[in-house]
């Protein structure tokens, strides 16, 4: 099922559609502020492999999960430095993902995530309503692996097609730039993707976090 967001109606019935999808196990492409992503629930293993198996990857390359509200952040990781807090007050919703150190409380199988987490919020309104229906939710760029990342829905379709059972239509994406990832598990925070939160950013909360590799192709 596909549904134009741009409409009331449609936008309306295609939240609930994917709200349903979702909880059946099933998964769900929507439009977010960076490309389209193709969603699971982060806490039905048998989902978040099935969004694996659609994309063409291995449990070594788990999803990252998508947040509605900064707040949320505490109920998936810990361990969270005090600049870290800072800088997510400010850049989310926005287009960055931070690994952090996974709550030990948390049942879920995202794959082998080495006890860590990548979370982000996006900054678009219809991921943002669906995200306060489900909660966190396991999202990756809505594309087969090797491929670019979706920024039209059409893209997405004709990459996933049958595999996922509902289609959030937004439009093309505003930037098709990805989210930067900052990891900060380790000693030194690092970025391993540049994306849409330059260096210079990033530094103004923490100056000692080191740029991505310049042969990262993540």
């Amino acid at each position: 099922m596909k549904f134009d967001t741009s409409v009331d109606e449609e936008y309306d019935r295609g939240l609930l559609a994917a709200q349903a999808a979702l909880e059946e196990g099933k998964l769900v492409v929507l439009p977010t502020d960076t490309v389209y992503g193709v969603a699971a629930d982060a806490f039905s293993p048998r989902a978040v492999q099935n969004l694996l198996d659609a994309k063409g990857r291995g449990r070594d390359m788990p999803p990252p999960v998508l947040v509605g509200a900064p707040t949320t952040l505490d109920a998936l990781a810990v361990d969270i430095p005090s600049w870290l807090r800072s800088m997510v007050a400010e850049l989310w919703p926005g287009p960055l993902t931070v690994i952090c150190h996974q709550q030990p409380s948390l049942t879920w199988d995202l794959g082998e995530t080495h006890n860590t987490v990548a979370v982000r919020m996006p900054d678009d309104q219809r991921a943002l309503a669906l995200l306060k229906q489900t909660g966190p939710l396991a999202v990756s760029s809505a594309n087969s692996t090797g491929q670019p990342a979706a920024q039209t829905v059409e893209e997405a379709e004709e990459m996933l097609g049958p595999r996922v059972a509902v289609y959030l239509d937004g439009g093309p994406t505003s930037s098709g730039t990805p989210s930067t990832i900052l990891d900060a598990t380790g000693t030194t925070p690092r970025v391993l993707r540049q994306g849409g939160v330059p260096l210079e950013v990033l530094h103004r909360f923490n100056n000692t976090i080191e740029p991505a590799e310049q042969d990262d192709t993540a």
